[in-house]
C-alpha cells in the first residue's frame, strides 16, 4: 500500500452535498489517521445532554464544577454510549490518545473527576461515540467529494459557537459553503 498523508489534527468537514444524516454539517476533528483506518470525533452535533447530566449517570459530585451546562456532543455513530474528553493540554490520564503534544482524547473516568473537582485540563469537549473509517475509506470519500480537509485549530474546537463551527473550518480553506450546490462534476 502507498504512504498515506495522515490527516490526524485536520478537520474534515462535511460538503452541503454529503446525505448521511450522521455526517450532515459536521465538522469531525480527525484523531488518528494512518494505513489502518481513521478515527474521529465530530465537534459540532450538541446532544440533550450536559456535563451536569455525564457527571450525575457516573455518580461523580460536581459541586466545584465550573461549566456544567455545557452541552455534550454526538462524537459520531460507533460506540456511542462511551465517552470521549476531546482535551487541551494533553496532561497524563490514564487512557489517552494524543493528537498533537497539546491536544489529547480521553477516555478515562479519572479526566472526568478532575473536571468536576475543577482541577481538569483547561480547555475540554465531551462527547459519545466517535466517528471511524477503515483501511483506504476516508481517502475514497475525499476523493468522491464528501469531505473538505484541512489543518485543524484551536479556536473553532474551543472557542468557536457551535453553530458556526461547520462554516468556519471551512472558511480557513477559503471555501464558502453556501456557493457550493449540492453537486459535484469533474472538469
Amino acid at each position: 500500500m502507498n504512504d498515506i498523508v495522515s490527516l490526524t489534527n485536520h478537520f474534515l468537514i462535511a460538503m452541503p452535498n454529503l446525505g448521511d444524516p450522521n455526517f450532515f454539517r459536521t465538522v469531525t476533528l480527525i484523531c488518528e489517521h494512518n494505513s489502518e483506518g481513521a478515527m474521529g470525533i465530530v465537534i459540532n452535533r450538541p446532544i440533550d445532554l450536559s456535563l451536569q447530566d455525564i457527571l450525575k449517570q457516573m455518580d461523580i459530585p460536581a459541586s466545584e464544577t465550573k461549566n456544567l451546562d455545557m452541552p455534550v456532543y454526538l462524537g459520531g455513530p460507533v460506540q456511542s454510549n462511551r465517552g470521549f474528553v476531546l482535551h487541551e493540554p494533553a496532561g497524563n490520564w490514564d487512557s489517552s490518545l494524543k493528537v498533537t503534544d497539546t491536544l489529547a482524547v480521553s477516555t478515562s473516568r479519572d479526566i472526568l473527576v478532575a473536571i468536576a473537582e475543577n482541577k481538569g485540563p483547561r480547555h475540554f469537549l465531551i462527547a459519545l461515540g466517535y466517528a471511524g473509517w477503515g483501511a483506504g475509506q476516508l481517502e475514497q470519500e475525499i476523493a468522491q467529494n464528501a469531505w473538505l480537509n484541512g489543518p485543524a485549530t484551536r479556536e473553532i474546537l474551543f472557542h468557536t459557537p457551535l453553530e458556526a463551527r461547520w462554516n468556519a473550518a471551512a472558511g480557513l480553506l477559503g471555501v464558502d459553503l453556501a456557493k457550493l450546490s449540492g453537486e459535484t462534476g469533474h472538469a
